[in-house]
């Protein structure tokens, strides 16, 4: 999916939701382990409920690849079922993968090839031949953490390199990489007074910003700096939407979660667009 792609559906949808797909079995309705596979049941029906209130999707894959074999085909199944129902959605692999040369090449042939997602989402650390083979592939997207919305991100992410913050280093390296317009990035919700800096840096860059709701991130405030010309933001919400119940009525209640995010999100785009004519 090309980002003009990804744009026009945030326009036709008047929404920037993109729903965490983070299946915990502990957590889904009981009725539904008596199924032959009860993950891909519960992704279905989550799906089939808010499509059309979202213009993303995020599996985790740390949430299929704890139940063996079989959570990795209840993966496949899922973008599968994505790709052939809903092709207009976008979708991310979040995967944090962060290797070098080849192995990164299998990363990536791995979650845009034999899965077919849109995006992956990768770890800077090991610098950009970690990076660079992702961004080889056309009209996929490579998402790097960039300032994350865990306590821990102020261990080393925010510390100062030369008198410049690390998160700002790496967000600057990465834009003199090859196909560097393949990027986009993860940052938190939580760190919402960063984000005028953050688009300082990179101002038409999508952002995949994690961290609204359970997590305690305002959506009215990363809007406020996160915005760009043509949105480029992606409010990822999981838990605040799949688990809003655990009963029968798990899929509509995630429904309605969903619709009073994209609510809030078409108030705001209607605000943005007459603000920028």
């Amino acid at each position: 999916m090309t980002t003009e792609q990804l744009e026009a559906q945030i326009h036709l949808k008047k929404s920037f939701l993109c729903i965490g797909l983070d299946v915990d079995i502990s957590k889904i309705p009981k009725h539904l382990l008596e199924l032959e596979d009860p993950i891909f049941a519960f992704n279905k029906a989550i799906i089939d409920a808010t499509h059309h209130l979202c213009v993303a999707y995020k599996p985790n894959t740390a949430f299929y690849e704890a139940y063996g074999i079989k959570g990795w085909q209840a993966l496949e199944k899922t973008i599968k079922y994505l790709n052939k129902q809903y092709p207009e959605i976008f979708t991310v692999a979040d995967a944090k993968r962060g290797d070098i040369g080849n192995t990164s090449t299998m990363y990536a042939k791995a979650f845009f090839e034999d899965l077919a997602f849109d995006s992956v989402t990768v770890a800077p650390y090991m610098g950009k031949d970690s990076v660079e083979p992702f961004l080889a592939f056309n009209n996929k997207h490579t998402i790097m953490l960039a300032l994350t919305s865990n306590k821990g991100a102020f261990d080393f992410q925010t510390k100062k390199v030369d008198n410049k913050e690390l998160y700002k280093e790496v967000l600057e390296t990465s834009k003199s990489w090859k196909n560097s317009k393949n990027l986009m990035y993860v940052v938190g919700a939580t760190k919402a007074e960063y984000f005028k800096e953050i688009r300082e840096i990179i101002p038409n860059s999508f952002l995949l910003v994690p961290g609204i709701g359970a997590q305690g991130g305002n959506l009215q405030d990363v809007c406020k700096y996160g915005l760009s010309k043509n949105v480029g933001l992606l409010i990822n919400s999981s838990r605040g939407i799949i688990y809003a119940s655990n009963k029968n009525d798990f899929a509509k209640v995630a429904t309605i979660k969903a619709e009073e995010l994209q609510q809030q999100m078409e108030v705001i785009l209607k605000k943005h667009h007459a603000a920028i004519e």
